[in-house]
């Protein structure tokens, strides 16, 4: 990891993320069919793994959210994009917090810096601004949210997140998706049964954050397909 962008993002982040931050529940790959703002296909039924491994790449990627989110707050002219870049920070901090406490005395080692791949993207983006900020921050946050939400998919319920996905994709045909707390309440979608408490309440965390990483990802490629015009 290089000592520049990095140094000073990854402490920042770190603070924010380790010390109790939440992170957004949030988002996935493209619907088959559908339009470019609509829900993701995903990966459900994926290999679970260990927690701890789950643990430590969720953490990661939250991380990396909110780097790239602070820098967008920094370089972009955009109001609507700024707005995006805050509410990424507060509800990706308020689910880092979240996981935090679920994991509590845990002996999970949570990660102290950005993954390079991560970093290597920050310091990209760090020395760009206008539209040309605003297309690769955004291609960067879809990137991001769909690789989060699949490894989200990982720990949910497959019919639960199946009728989701079916109900979501209904109401975003000629709109954005509804907030997922609000009109989409009536549509849970649950977690992967466990015996084991831990790996449920981690498994509970991820059907929590799922809706609203897909609500980020659906709004990042509105303003994507906005900024490309």
């Amino acid at each position: 990891m290089r000592q520049t962008n990095l140094a000073r993002i990854g402490l920042a982040v770190i603070t924010i993320v380790i010390s109790g931050c939440e992170a957004a529940t949030p988002t996935s790959s493209a619907e088959p069919g559908a339009r470019p703002g609509a829900v993701g296909a995903g990966g459900a039924g994926a290999s679970v793994g260990s927690d701890d491994d789950f643990v430590a790449d969720v953490v990661m990627k939250n991380m990396a959210e909110i780097a790239l989110a602070r820098i967008a707050l920094d370089n972009s002219t955009n109001p609507d994009v700024r707005s995006f870049a805050q509410r990424l920070i507060d509800d990706h901090g308020a689910a880092g917090t979240r996981l935090k406490s679920v994991v509590s005395g845990s002996p999970i080692e949570w990660p102290t810096q950005l993954a390079e791949k991560h970093g290597e993207t920050a310091d990209a983006l760090a020395g760009k601004r206008g539209p040309e900020f605003d297309r690769e921050y955004l291609q960067a946050t879809i990137n991001g949210h769909q690789d989060l939400a699949a490894k989200l998919e990982s720990r949910i319920d497959v019919q639960s997140l199946t009728d989701w996905k079916t109900a979501a994709a209904a109401r975003t045909q000629s709109k954005a998706m509804p907030e997922p707390t609000t009109a989409m309440r009536d549509t849970a979608v649950r977690p992967d049964n466990s015996g084991n408490e831990s790996t449920m309440k981690i498994n509970q965390w991820a059907a929590d954050a799922y809706p609203v990483v897909q609500k980020h990802l659906d709004t990042a490629r509105t303003l994507e397909n906005a900024a490309k015009q």
